[in-house]
């Protein structure tokens, strides 16, 4: 069996978001050193963390369908860059009306390697593209789990605050370098995806006849707000809901969000195994919604510690575990003539959740913060019925193109 070539490369690509997990993390870690150097309080380091959102949302787009012209490598290089100047800027920044410049370009950062790399990522490896895409939140993990290490490591030995900074971008820069010579996919061969049985997204042979239906765009769009929305929440909510709702103490309840990193990481690892398996992307789309609800009501219904607690678990492996990259792969691979405009759609509509859901919320809290939970309920129920949906409208689709091509035989 041939090598695939693209395996270096892909390698580099993960790199990237191993620092990227770090980059997310960064400031929040470091807030009252921050708080010092800006001589502001922890709600101004917050304002600059909000500019990472917001760079994202602003160019995400953009950038996506200026990928599919131009291809993929100019793109990551450009995120590399401005995760560069990020690194070094939030160090140079006095104010926090600098930082939050700088905190604005490390959200356009992510959104470059984001239309860049998924792309990348597909193209380089056809037969597994879930697979391929759903690694990226393992290596994301990763960074904001070795992060706290390393800080702490700089803390025990009486250093800078700015060496956490420094280790990120240097492992950027030196990933930059390694990529230099690595080859990509030429983004413009663009051929009909490939089913196999390691990888069956559910899409059809013939891809093109999609590539105008608003419908199948509206439908993965949404998805992209919901299932972001559905996390994102919980991981906002958890701790919270755990002490005051399920009447956990303060310490055992922050525990919660590690079991939630732990879950989300098991699911990584458990769809990469069942997708090389021949289990259709498509139906674990459907099954890890289905899972996200059920535990949803669950836990509302019985909101006790030991329930919380399983629920922390469930709901990271069902919804924070991949299923936004199943759901960007399944959307791309229908429309493989625009892979990076499909990202900056999907994730786009994912940012816009990031913004929205934290102001329901907050007005929901003022009733009770169970309420919240209630709320992720019946966004999650929505989520089901689109998932359900969606694999209606890509079994059609590949039963029409099978029948297609039983009447040219």
């Amino acid at each position: 069996m041939k090598k695939n070539t693209y395996i270096p490369t892909a390698a580099g690509l993960y790199l990237n978001y191993l620092v990227h997990g770090m980059g997310v993390l960064l400031m929040t870690l470091n807030m009252s050193h921050l708080e010092q150097q800006w001589q502001t309080n922890a709600a101004g380091v917050s304002v600059v963390i909000s500019s990472l959102g917001f760079g994202r949302l602003v160019v995400l787009f953009i950038s996506g369908m200026l990928s599919d012209k131009f291809g993929r490598k100019p793109f990551i290089y450009l995120g590399m860059l401005c995760y560069l100047g990020f690194f070094f800027g939030i160090l140079s920044s006095q104010s926090i009306t600098t930082a939050f410049a700088f905190g604005f370009l490390a959200g356009m950062a992510n959104s470059f390697l984001d239309s860049g790399t998924y792309p990348a990522l597909m193209e380089s490896f056809p037969n597994s593209a879930s697979t391929a895409n759903i690694l990226i939140k393992a290596f994301v993990s990763g960074g904001q789990f070795l992060l706290p290490f390393i800080i702490s490591a700089i803390v025990l030995a009486d250093l800078w605050f700015g060496w956490s900074f420094i280790v990120a971008a240097a492992i950027m820069l030196l990933n930059a370098i390694y990529l230099l010579k690595r080859p990509f996919p030429d983004h413009r061969a663009l051929a009909k995806p490939v089913i196999s049985t390691s990888e069956q997204t559910g899409t059809s042979p013939q891809p093109q006849q999609n590539n105008s239906n608003l419908l199948d765009i509206a439908c993965f769009t949404l998805y992209g707000y919901i299932s972001m929305a559905t996390f994102y929440l919980v991981s906002q909510w958890l701790a919270q809901y755990g002490q005051f709702v399920a009447g956990m103490s303060y310490a055992s309840a922050i525990k919660l969000l590690s079991i939630y990193t732990v879950g989300s990481l098991t699911c990584v690892f458990v769809t990469a195994a069942l997708v090389k398996k021949a289990v259709s992307s498509v139906n674990l789309l459907m099954l890890y919604t289905f899972i996200s609800l059920l535990a949803l009501i669950t836990v509302c219904l019985h909101p006790t510690p030991p329930v919380v607690i399983g629920f922390a678990f469930v709901i990271g492996f069902s919804a924070a575990g991949g299923v936004m990259q199943l759901g960007l792969t399944i959307m791309a691979m229908s429309f493989p003539h625009a892979k990076g405009k499909a990202t900056g759609i999907f994730y786009s509509a994912g940012s816009l959740a990031t913004f929205t859901i934290p102001l329901i919320t907050a007005k929901l809290s003022q009733t009770s913060i169970a309420s919240i939970m209630w709320f992720d309920v019946g966004i999650a129920a929505a989520g089901f019925a689109l998932a359900l949906f969606i694999g209606y409208r890509q079994l059609a689709a590949r039963s029409a193109a099978l029948q297609i091509n039983r009447v040219q035989v």
